[in-house]
C-alpha cells in the first residue's frame, strides 16, 4: 500500500458502536498484558482495559477524542472527568493522589481539571504525529472548559513520557500502586 499520509488522518469525537469496537480492539492489542516486554519499552502499552458499556458511558458525559484514517479509528485520547474515577477501580488511586499533588502552591483541587484517561496510537500511525494532534485536539475542544489537563505515565513507559513532555506536560509528583510507579504529569492552559 505505500507509505501513509497525514492529511488523510481526521482528529474528531466518538460518535458510533463501530468506532467504540475499533478503540476496544486498538486498546487490546496494545495493553501491557497483550506485549512482551521488549514491544513495551520501544513502543509503549496501555494499562486499563475498559468495556464497550464503560466508554459508551464515558462517551455520553464527555467527548471521547479519536484519531481516524478513512472510516479506521487509529488513536484515541480519553476524557475522564473527576466525576469518573468511581467507574475504573484501576484509576482510583490515580485521583487520590491527584487529590494530594499541588501545582504552582495550589491542590490540584483548585483548578479546573480533569484526567486524560490513556491515549493509545496504532501502531502503523506512529512517529505520524497523531499523538500531538489528539492533545491538539483535547485541548481545542476542552480549554474552555478545564485549567489543567493531568495524567499519570508509567516511570517505565519512557516513549509515552517522551511524547507527555514534547506535547507540553511537566512531571510534577512520583508515586507506587498495586500496578506500577507513576510520574503525574500536568498540562497547564491557564
Amino acid at each position: 500500500m505505500g507509505s501513509k499520509s497525514t492529511d488523510m488522518l481526521q482528529y474528531t469525537t466518538l460518535q458510533t458502536d463501530a468506532e467504540i469496537e475499533q478503540l476496544l480492539a486498538l486498546q487490546r492489542a496494545n495493553l501491557y498484558k497483550n506485549t512482551p516486554t521488549e514491544y513495551q519499552q520501544d513502543q509503549g502499552f496501555t494499562t486499563v482495559e475498559h468495556t464497550f458499556e464503560l466508554i459508551q458511558t464515558m462517551n455520553n458525559a464527555a467527548p471521547q477524542v479519536i484519531a481516524k484514517d478513512q472510516d479506521v479509528v487509529v488513536g484515541y485520547a480519553l476524557v475522564m472527568p473527576e466525576s469518573f474515577q468511581d467507574l475504573i477501580p484501576d484509576l482510583k488511586p490515580m485521583f487520590v493522589e491527584i487529590a494530594q499533588v499541588s501545582w504552582q502552591q495550589k491542590p490540584i483541587s483548585a483548578y479546573r481539571f480533569y484526567a486524560m484517561g490513556q491515549i493509545c496510537v496504532a501502531e502503523s500511525h506512529r512517529g505520524m504525529g497523531v499523538f500531538d494532534g489528539l492533545y491538539a485536539t483535547h485541548k481545542a475542544l476542552l480549554s474552555s472548559q478545564f485549567d489543567l489537563c493531568v495524567t499519570e505515565v508509567a516511570v517505565r513507559n519512557t516513549r509515552s513520557m517522551r511524547a507527555h513532555e514534547r506535547v507540553g506536560f511537566k512531571a510534577i509528583h512520583q508515586y507506587q500502586d498495586h500496578t506500577d510507579l507513576w510520574n503525574v504529569v500536568v498540562w497547564n492552559w491557564s
